[in-house]
Parts: structure tokens; sequence; C-alpha cells
């Protein structure tokens, strides 16, 4: 899926089946959002004006480079793991091991979601240091990179909801609630701190 032409994966997602959803379109706001970043990079690496900061750009770049195909690929993941959950849905609740099959079933399509914030948090961090050492001429493209990350960010937190409220393993359920909720209260607001510092920079 991931492999479609940005044209098809919109088309695809306008249409009734329901993958890509909001999981896999936020790995793919996610991808763009580490491609971005990457941008910034190839536009500052060889600059003398940041010849201090050359080995630590092309270590984000490959980093960037990584998280861009991770993120790529979580939306493959995020469809495979919704496929088996919507043949659990139209299960008989008499079938026996029904309920397992579907905690299980729901576990793995939250498990993708919560990848995808975790990726998303890393764009971030790698913005941050883009807003003070990437070249001025394409630093906007970081603030646009790092409030990409933001959405995906939110988009994922959503897609982690809508299936633990539906396990009965509550424990499990309110433990990853609680380190999805924890990331992102950790890195929506340094997001948009970053965006806020690139802002000044250009302004400065």
């Amino acid at each position: 899926m991931h492999k479609k032409s940005l044209e098809e994966l919109s088309i695809l997602t306008a249409s009734k089946d329901p993958v890509p959803g909001g999981g896999g379109i936020s790995g793919a706001v996610g991808a763009l959002a580490a491609a971005l970043c990457e941008m910034v990079t190839s536009l500052t690496t060889g600059k003398k004006k940041y010849a201090e900061y050359e080995t630590e750009i092309q270590l984000i770049m490959k980093n960037a480079d990584e998280l861009r195909v991770k993120l790529l690929e979580s939306i493959n993941k995020d469809a495979e793991a919704f496929y088996p959950l919507s043949k659990a849905y139209s299960m008989d609740k008499e079938t026996p091991g029904y309920e397992e099959t579907l905690e299980n079933c729901l576990r793995s399509a939250a498990a993708s979601p919560y990848e995808i914030l975790e990726l998303c948090t890393s764009i971030v961090k790698l913005d941050e240091r883009l807003a003070t050492i990437g070249s001025k001429l394409a630093v906007s493209d970081a603030a646009t990179s790092v409030m990409l990350a933001h959405g995906a960010m939110y988009g994922a937190l959503i897609n982690i909801r809508v299936n633990t409220r539906l396990m009965k393993d509550k424990e499990y359920a309110s433990a990853l609630e609680n380190k999805a909720q924890d990331l992102i209260n950790e890195y929506c607001p340094r997001a948009v701190r970053c965006y806020e510092s690139i802002t000044e920079r250009l302004n400065g």
C-alpha cells in the first residue's frame, strides 16, 4: 500500500474501504514529516556556513531517512493489523475463543499506531536540532515537518484509544493509553515550541 502514488493513496483513503484509515494516514503524514526533515539536512550539508555541524547533520540525515522508511512501512502494518480485527468483529460471540481472539486483535491494532507515535517523537527531536543548525534557507521546512509530526502524533493517539476502549484487560489498556498520553504530553508541546523557535529565527 505504501508504494502507491499519492493520488492512489488519497483516492483509496477517500473510498469506503476502511484502510488506510486514521492510523495508516498518520503514518503517511509522519513519513512526509521525516522526508522534510531529511530535506533540510540535504540543503544544509556541505555549506561552509554550517561546516562545524557537518557530522551532526549527516547523522540527522541518516536518522530521518530511517524514520521515513519505517513510517511508510507502518501504513501497511496498520492495514495488516486491521484485517484480522475486522474478521474478529464479525465472528459469532458464542464461538469458542472469541473473546481471546478479539482481545489479541485489539492489541495488535493498537500497537501499530503506538509505534507511529513513538517514531514521530523522534522526528520532533531531530527538528528541534535543525531549528538551530539547519540552513536558514530551509529551516521553514523543519517547521512544517515538526507540525506534521505533531498532527500525526494526535492521529496515532486517537487510533490507539479506539482499540483500547474495547479491551477486556483494562489494566493493559490503561497502561498503553498512559504511555501514549505521556508521549503526547511531552512531545506535542515541544513540537509547538520548535515551530515557534524557527519562526523567531526567521524573524531575527
